[in-house]
């Protein structure tokens, strides 16, 4: 498939590159609701919810990467996604994922402050994606 078939697109944690390489479509968590990324797209750049972002590959086959939130940029050519915690599809973890979520939600119950409830609220929320991402992805195995 030719450059005007596909897009680049880049998926960058803190720590390393995530996923490179050309594909025919991008689906990812909007602010507003799901987005869609085709060749191209008008340039944007939006922040994105915990959730998990689907690349349909040029040869049909699916990608799939689990994002924390994060920034994403498009421009005709190239979609770029930042989160500071991204995981490939197969290494998602259910089961370490809902411990995770559970000591979130005991340490909710001791929270002192608002600070405190908003930063846990924020990390049982993106476990909440992360199980739901998990999910996903095992039923498209």
């Amino acid at each position: 498939m030719d450059a005007t078939h596909t897009i680049h697109v880049d998926v960058v944690s803190a720590e390393e590159s995530i996923f490179s390489g050309e594909a025919k479509f991008v689906a990812l968590p909007g602010e507003a609701g799901e987005l869609g990324v085709y060749p191209r797209h008008t340039p944007l750049i939006t922040r994105i919810r915990p959730g998990s972002v689907r690349i349909e590959m040029a040869d049909g086959s699916e990608e799939f990467v689990f994002v924390a939130g994060g920034i994403l940029e498009v421009q005709p050519n190239c979609v770029t996604v930042l989160s500071d915690t991204a995981i490939r599809g197969k290494d998602l973890d259910e089961e370490k994922a809902h411990a995770a979520k559970a000591a979130a939600e005991e340490a909710l119950k001791n929270a002192k402050s608002e600070l405190d409830i908003a930063r846990i609220q924020s990390e049982v929320a993106v476990m909440a994606a992360e199980i739901a991402a998990a999910r996903k992805f095992l039923r498209k195995k």
